[in-house]
């Protein structure tokens, strides 16, 4: 009986487990050389011809050209990765390759796939259990500990280099927007951190202003530029006069038509203006549009006007200087207006708003770099490490790094592991193994002997040195703690569930179904994955990846 169609795939039990272990494996195994400090950069290149230089986890795997299902279910790691800890998402995803890796081994010995599942459940809720206890507690006043967990995010990306005057940036920032909460936590409030790019300067010129950065030219050069107390309207109405709703016609037969109908335009601008200038507004940013007249008449009313500011600027203003943003000037009144000082950089061709008052309602941080590509790598690398460093201060728990925290995993969970029944131990002990993954790969990635690495590491913590790690600067096998290499708990624990959820999920499908080629674009007969089902490299790149 064929109840399928003609153009359906479907794969069954050892092949779609080998299917989908295979693409698991080869998205892991294309960021896997991104890893740490010594990683190296992917060059994307899209559809449209446009470049992406990084060697973030999250931009590389999202930005490729993949079509497979089952890829697309390890990509989800990284995304939920970023997401929650802001970090770790090249780690997330190579641990979730090993732990299928490591897996197909152990149903090559006929081990049932729900066995496991099972030890690799039990495996990540131990780990995640050892991780709290291995922890160390950090105050979110410890400026000299959070520069070292910016520090260490930054390691390794364009960032690198200045990575120290950055990394005092972005705790000052992020320490000016935390907050104690009543049960005596610290929170951070992302949403008063904006940042800002500019190019043509170097990253160490990067700087960290109380305030808003507008990057806006003034409407009029008539118009002044720097207020010491302004009271500031934020406006997300056109200044111009307004169109009708629906297509309208007007005849116009003589010329005294046509100049009363550009009379009453002019008096519908001025009146606006005039609404304006009622209110006591000296500066105006506007979402919208400003007619050329009426940039005319605000100039003569000494106001400050600058025209389509973007919706998240006028969003972070309203946070900087208190008021509301107006979206009808009939209803507007001074109770609308927040206050605070504009200042225009001339340099920079930058207005630097600030708000009145000892409480500082928001703070922008302004990245430099030399050009376009250089000052995204670096957006993104300041990114992950403002949320690394946000994360740290709200859970409060930090780790030492280099891969110690995997090693002290994997020893304690291996000695774990004699405590567990039946064929889930084998599970277990797979899962340690797993996370060694991420020392060796530090070590393959710095030029060192992984192996010779590895062993060296574990007769330290057979020892009783939990912090000892790989710094892949110096090649040694050290207190990395001590040497500055420290990251976030809360990240580590995310990226240990994540990866064995995923490849759980994984492990438990036997059967694919496809309404069509399961590898449209692949080109591996031979291969279980079809060629990744489509993973086709990046946007017409064929099969470069």
């Amino acid at each position: 009986m064929i109840i399928l169609g003609e153009d359906s795939q479907r794969v069954k039990d050892r092949d779609a487990q080998e299917y989908n272990i295979s693409a698991a494996r080869a998205v892991a195994d294309a960021v896997r050389s991104t890893l740490g400090p010594k990683g190296m950069d992917k060059m994307l290149v899209d559809s449209m011809g446009d470049v992406t230089i990084t060697n973030d986890g999250v931009t590389i795997l999202t930005e490729m050209d993949i079509d497979n299902p089952t890829a697309e279910m390890i990509i989800e790691v990284a995304e939920t990765q970023e997401d929650e800890a802001g970090d770790g998402t090249t780690t997330a995803v190579a641990i979730a390759g090993e732990l299928l890796k490591n897996a197909e081994d152990l149903l090559e010995q006929d081990i049932h796939p729900t066995a496991v599942i099972k030890g690799y459940h039990m495996a990540s809720e131990k780990a995640r259990e050892e991780i709290d206890n291995i922890a160390d507690r950090v105050d979110s006043d410890d400026t000299e500990l959070l520069k070292k967990v910016a520090e260490t995010s930054m390691t390794g990306k364009s960032a690198d280099l200045d990575r120290e005057v950055l990394a005092e940036l972005i705790v000052e920032a992020v320490q000016q927007i935390t907050v104690d909460a009543d049960d005596g936590s610290s929170v951070v409030d992302l949403e008063n951190l904006k940042i800002e790019t500019q190019t043509g300067r170097s990253a160490r010129e990067s700087d960290l202003l109380k305030g808003a950065v507008i990057n806006k030219d003034p409407v009029h050069d008539d118009m002044p530029l720097n207020f010491e107390d302004a009271d500031i309207l934020l406006l997300n109405e056109p200044v111009e006069v307004e169109e009708a709703d629906v297509d309208t016609q007007v005849s116009i037969e003589s010329p005294d038509q046509l100049q009363k109908f550009l009379d009453q335009e002019e008096t519908q601008l001025k009146q606006k203006v005039q609404q304006i200038v009622d209110s006591g507004a000296d500066v105006v940013f506007c979402q919208k549009g400003i007619d050329d007249l009426a940039q005319h008449y605000l100039a003569k009313e000494g106001i400050l006007a600058v025209r389509r500011t973007k919706k998240s600027d006028l969003k972070f203003l309203k946070n900087v200087v208190g008021g509301k943003i107006v979206s009808d000037l009939d209803s507007l009144t001074a109770d609308d207006l927040g206050n605070g000082s504009v200042t225009r950089d001339d340099e920079d061709e930058l207005f630097y708003v600030e708000g009145e008052g000892d409480e500082i309602h928001g703070v922008t941080l302004l990245i430099r770099g030399s050009t376009d590509h250089v000052v995204e790598e670096l957006e993104r690398g300041m990114q992950d490490a403002i949320d690394v460093v946000a994360t740290t201060v709200s859970d409060g728990r930090v780790l030492a790094g280099g891969g110690a925290i995997e090693v002290e995993l994997a020893s304690r969970l291996r000695d774990y592991a004699d405590s567990v029944s039946g064929r889930e131990q084998l599970a277990v002990e797979a899962f340690a193994d797993s996370l060694e993954l991420v020392p060796r790969v530090l070590a393959e990635n710095a030029g060192l002997d992984a192996i010779d690495l590895l062993v060296d590491l574990r007769a330290e913590h057979q020892a009783g040195n939990k912090r000892a790690g790989l710094n892949a600067f110096s090649g040694d096998v050290e207190d990395t703690f001590e040497a500055g290499i420290v990251e976030p708990a809360h990240a580590k624990e995310q990226a240990v569930a994540s990866a064995a959820e995923a490849a759980n999920l994984v492990l438990k499908i036997d059967d694919i179904i496809a309404a069509g080629d399961l590898s449209t674009k692949g080109d591996g007969d031979d291969d279980p994955a079809g060629g990744m089902g489509g993973m086709g490299g990046m946007g017409g790149m064929g099969g470069a990846m």
